[in-house]
């Protein structure tokens, strides 16, 4: 009876560690190049990986929040992929380098040109978005995810402080403080360069694109990794208690 009880508890040890180590990091997330201060401009990537065996993904859409608009939304080119940016009117204009803005960005679709992320692989999306706001400690930008099997994963719930994570949450960009010197990360200056500079980083989207094909996903690998050794520890389990049973019987 000992014996059985092990496999058993085996068995299931591995199933769990399966169960909750691989879908925890695989959904569409956004996440800040350096550090995303409030007031001030960031570059952040929306990370999205391939979740299926069976087809790629060949488009993402984010939706821009509407509660904490942005007036400079500019995304990096990727090779392989064609960005297209909606607009729509602002009902009170916003302030950008001392113009009024009376639109900005509301989404931005990216839609593959060839194969897309296939199976196993990931993908990051760069955008230099800002001013953030100074009065939020988060944005949330809602992402719909198609396949080429025409599937749609809706990223759109809304994590909740105290609860546990949604099957299918949104992209959350956590908001630093100011630095303690009063400034807001990234001047006014920094941010035309960046946006003048967009040709020139069109280089440094190929060669991201190039290496996250070829480096995939740390964590995600890890995760897998322990999910088999998760099944390798029940079947083991398993096995020890059909030999002891047979033994105690031959016995």
């Amino acid at each position: 009876m000992k014996a059985s009880r092990i496999a058993a508890a085996g068995a299931v040890a591995g199933v769990t560690v399966l169960a909750v180590s691989v879908p925890a990091f695989a959904h569409v997330s956004v996440q800040p190049e350096g550090e995303a201060a409030k007031g001030s401009y960031a570059v952040v990537d929306f990370k999205v990986p391939n979740e299926r065996d069976n087809a790629s993904t060949t488009k993402l859409e984010v939706t821009f929040p509407a509660d904490h608009p942005l007036a400079s939304v500019m995304p990096q080119p990727v090779e392989g992929w064609e960005a297209k940016v909606t607009k729509s009117k602002l009902d009170k204009p916003l302030e950008l380098h001392g113009k009024k803005i009376d639109e900005v960005v509301s989404k931005v679709t990216w839609t593959a040109e060839d194969k897309g992320i296939e199976p196993g692989f990931f993908q990051k999306f760069p955008v230099s978005i800002g001013t953030l706001p100074e009065d939020a400690d988060e944005l949330v930008f809602k992402a719909l995810q198609t396949y080429s099997n025409k599937e749609v994963v809706r990223w759109i719930e809304v994590p909740q402080e105290g609860q546990e994570e949604p099957e299918y949450p949104a992209p959350v960009l956590a908001l630093s403080e100011a630095n303690d010197d009063g400034h807001h990360g990234a001047s006014d200056d920094e941010a035309e360069k960046t946006e003048d500079g967009a040709e020139a980083e069109n280089a440094s989207a190929k060669t991201s694109a190039a290496g996250s094909e070829e480096s995939g996903d740390s964590t995600d690998t890890t995760a897998r990794v322990l999910g088999v050794v998760g099944i390798v520890v029940g079947a083991a389990g398993v096995a020890y208690g059909v030999l002891a049973g047979r033994r105690r019987t031959t016995a």
